[in-house]
């Protein structure tokens, strides 16, 4: 029988008996060429090395149900012409109800009868063969693809999350920046009005004074002569600073005699090593004074620092 042709090339083809009886019942025994793409698409599945238990009620081999059983005819049937050789098939009732075309019907008893060359199943068993490996390699292929573009997509988000940060560094760059020169600003405007104030208060007096320096002074008749004129204090106008940081190295610079404590506090924190955030305070050592908020604002000259000193930073 025909049934038994197919299972038997599939086991003369090295398939297991398993998987073979596997592939004729569910292909519903169509052919060789369905059961070997049921069992290339099949191969991998967990049971199909258990054995094959047949519904009850069926022959391996048979067709899918009974209803398709009743409805077509088999190929003995179709070879004995039972219906007379006119190609019908007879019903129960007697009545004949043509199913195939004629050249159906002769193609099909030339295969029973062997006088169709059969495809080698060695050949049939290569082109499956190079189907399936075809399309693995397109699907590995499809695969390849998309995680080249996954990873693209990463590359690029990863991309764009360096240039914000660069972005914010840059910003937050600039704002240093920017509130630095503030600060210098606001410290060169509390130097310029200091000057103002000054001259204001002290400009009638200097004036006057000036005026009275001009004239050559005259020893007073009651002083004795052997006494001189006393010696004149020298004004410096500028201050030479040394400025201690935390890890004790020092730094040097100079300012003016009349600008403020402050000054040299921006320049530490500009020139200094000191943390950024880091809260800190100045302090004379000889003698020792720690300088506080309300000595910021005093000249330099005003709080005893002129010509030279020597300051320390601490923190706070």
């Amino acid at each position: 029988m025909a049934e038994l042709t197919t299972l038997e090339s599939l086991l003369e083809m090295g398939f297991e008996r398993n998987r073979a009886e596997k592939a004729v019942a569910n292909t519903g025994n169509q052919g060789i060429e369905q059961a070997m793409d049921w069992l290339m698409e099949h191969e991998n599945d967990p049971d199909i090395d258990e054995p094959y238990v047949p519904p009850v009620g069926s022959v391996l081999g048979g067709t899918a149900d009974s209803q398709s059983s009743t409805e077509q005819p088999t190929l003995a049937d179709t070879a004995e012409g039972t219906a007379g050789g006119d190609g019908s098939l007879i019903d129960d009732d007697g009545s004949g109800s043509q199913l195939m075309t004629e050249d159906e019907k002769r193609e099909q008893v030339k295969r029973s009868e062997g006088t169709i060359p059969a495809v080698p199943l060695e050949e049939l068993m290569r082109v499956k063969q190079a189907e399936r490996r075809e399309r693995e390699r397109a699907e590995e292929l499809d695969r390849e693809k998309q995680r080249r573009r996954q990873g693209q997509e990463l590359q690029q988000i990863r991309q764009k999350l360096q240039d914000d940060d660069m972005k914010k560094l840059a910003d937050q760059r600039r704002k240093e920046k920017m509130e630095d020169k503030l600060a210098r600003q606001r410290v060169k405007d509390k130097i310029a009005r200091d000057r103002e104030e000054r001259a204001q208060k002290f400009g009638g007096g200097g004036s006057s004074s000036t005026a009275a320096s001009s004239q050559p002074t005259q020893p007073s008749p009651s002083s004795p002569t052997s006494q001189g004129p006393p010696p004149t204090k020298k004004e410096y106008e500028e201050c030479r600073i040394q400025v201690r940081l935390l890890d004790g190295s020092t730094i040097n610079t100079v300012f003016k005699a009349q600008e403020p404590l402050a000054a040299v506090r921006v320049y530490v924190q500009m020139n200094g090593n000191t943390p950024e955030g880091q809260d800190f305070t100045l302090l004379s050592p000889y003698p020792r004074h720690v300088y506080t908020e309300l000595d910021m604002e005093k000249p330099l000259k005003e709080l005893g620092l002129v010509p030279s000193a020597v300051l320390v930073v601490t923190k706070k």
